[in-house]
């Protein structure tokens, strides 16, 4: 072996030692793992078998990601009933966790096993008109970041800073970076006025489970909210029903925005539908540059052939009289026949 190969592989010895001591600890010893899929993230799962309990062992390498704002808010999700996986071990600087396998029925995957798709979407659509039903004091602990103004600008700039120097081939001018962004920053006014909840911003079938042996919402799994925000109401919403990776069944969509709608008698549906128009296209543009930027940085091309949907998603949105001045700076900066999809293979629409 020579001396460039002898860093990594005390690091792999390191890393194995501090996960069987977790292990260990947790009463797991003589338990066994198997790798499970990587997805878009740097954590990597394992599920434990041979344990006292079903399990998952979460690695989260602590110099690209800090496993304690995912603790924090499973925990929290927890105290309010909400299904979240219990934490069994944690060792937060060696970014490992012990947590609660919740077996494999993503709805994704109940879904394409040809799963009741407006069931699995009531079910999603009512744990999150109870999430933001309960008090803003309880839901939204202070701890939480604001998904304020700036956040949100820097999520839409990674269209401009990925996908357009990848798909046009030149980067983006200076100054048609500040006007895309000056442009979101004067439609984002009709997303303050809605009520503020805990956004847990990434909330679609990807990331939900269903757990038969629970009842009512408690059948509804959690996964994937390390990224939990303070924000509007309409965020999670849009991400349910305006999917990045599938396409809904007719009707779906507009039955569960009404669904949702229903629990908040009091709340304004043309100041919602503007919101939710706005709060969508960026959530679109944003997943634009992240696809792109999966394929780029992360050597995950996967991910691009979604990108032909997300356009669709977000030209419906910028229809919207609230985003009309966004929607001519799309078509000067990125026409429709520009409109193509990066990297390997990518080809336009």
């Amino acid at each position: 072996m020579n001396g460039g190969d002898a860093a990594p592989a005390r690091h792999d010895r390191l890393r194995a030692g501090s996960i069987q001591s977790l292990l260990n600890d947790a009463g797991f010893g003589a338990a066994t793992f198997t790798t499970l899929a990587a997805d878009a993230s740097f954590r990597r799962y394992a599920r434990v078998t041979g344990g006292p309990r079903p399990a998952l062992l979460m690695d989260a390498p602590p110099e690209k990601e800090d496993v304690r704002p995912w603790l924090a808010v499973a925990r929290h999700l927890r105290r309010l009933g909400f299904s979240a996986p219990e934490v069994f071990a944690a060792d937060e600087d060696a970014g490992l966790l012990l947590i609660e396998d919740f077996g494999d029925d993503t709805f994704t995957r109940l879904l394409a096993q040809g799963g009741a798709e407006a069931a699995l979407y009531d079910l999603a659509v009512d744990l999150l008109a109870a999430l933001h039903e309960i008090g803003r004091a309880d839901a939204v602990p202070g701890w939480l970041p604001p998904y304020d103004d700036d956040r949100l600008l820097g999520e839409a700039a990674l269209f401009t800073d990925w996908y357009m120097p990848a798909a046009l081939g030149a980067p983006t001018p200076p100054e048609l970076r500040v006007e895309f962004l000056g442009l979101w920053r004067e439609a984002l006014p009709p997303a303050r006025a809605l009520p503020e909840t805990l956004v847990l911003r990434d909330y679609h079938v990807g990331n939900l489970m269903l757990l038969p042996d629970r009842h009512g919402i408690a059948a509804c799994g959690l996964l994937d909210f390390q990224d939990a925000v303070a924000g509007a109401c309409a965020y999670d919403v849009v991400s349910l029903i305006k999917d990045a990776r599938r396409d809904l069944g007719p009707g779906i969509a507009a039955r569960a925005e009404a669904r949702y709608l229903e629990r908040f008698p009091g709340l304004d549906r043309a100041g919602f539908a503007a919101a939710a128009a706005v709060l969508a296209a960026g959530r679109a543009a944003k997943i634009i540059g992240i696809f792109t930027r999966l394929w780029k940085r992360d050597g995950k091309p996967d991910y691009l052939t979604h990108i032909p949907r997300v356009w669709h998603l977000l030209e419906a949105d910028l229809g919207h009289p609230a985003l009309a001045p966004l929607r001519d700076w799309f078509a000067k900066a990125v026409p429709p026949a520009k409109r193509a999809v990066p990297g390997p293979g990518g080809s336009g629409r």
